[in-house]
Order: C-alpha cells, then sequence, then structure tokens
C-alpha cells in the first residue's frame, strides 16, 4: 500500500479493471456483467458469454517487458527497482489444514 500511494500517479489502469484497484473487486465485475445479462433477458434477447481465466496470467508474464512498458511512463528510478527486486525474491508458504510448509520460490512457467 506504501507504494501504491507514493507512486499511484504512474500505475494508472483502465476504468474497466475491477482486480486490485481500490474500492473494487471481482465482485463489481460480477455485478455489472449480471445486470447487462439481465437486461438482455428482459428483452427477451440472446447472449452469448464468454469467460477467460488470467488467474496465472501475471505469474507467468515476463515481467522485465513489464518493467520496460513502465519505463515508458518514465517513473522514479526507485519505483522500477522495488519492482524488480520484488519479482527477483518471490517466495511463500502454504498453510494447510493449520499446518505451514518451507518457504519456497516462485518462478513463471
Amino acid at each position: 500500500m506504501a507504494v501504491l500511494d507514493r507512486y499511484s500517479d504512474y500505475l494508472k489502469t483502465y476504468d474497466h479493471q475491477f482486480g486490485f484497484k481500490g474500492r473494487l473487486s471481482c465482485t463489481n465485475a460480477i455485478y455489472n456483467v449480471r445486470n447487462v445479462i439481465e437486461k438482455f433477458v428482459s428483452y427477451v434477447s440472446t447472449i452469448n458469454v464468454c469467460a477467460i481465466d488470467l488467474s496465472k496470467a501475471f505469474d507467468r508474464m515476463n515481467h522485465h517487458v513489464l518493467l520496460m512498458k513502465l519505463m515508458d511512463r518514465k517513473p522514479p528510478i526507485q519505483l522500477l527497482t522495488i519492482l524488480e527486486l520484488s519479482f527477483s525474491v518471490s517466495v511463500t508458504c502454504v498453510k494447510w489444514n493449520g499446518h505451514i510448509s518451507n518457504f519456497f520460490n516462485l518462478t513463471a512457467m
């Protein structure tokens, strides 16, 4: 949150993006989709819906390309350094049934 508060001017998003935004979530996206579907149904119209699960897209993307795109916005070097470091030292663990695993590196496939 500290990074977002300090560097939000360099991290602009599109109005149609719901994830990773303050006061918006998947619930808002689902609400909007349901409203559109209900509108079509109320007019007895056909509606086709296609959904794509992009939940792992960020983990599998080339983070160097992401940094290069961000550099086009000319952010402070401190922001780039923070992001590059966070991409290079990503570790996690699994908590299941009250037990915590050893930490392991996250790698993109």
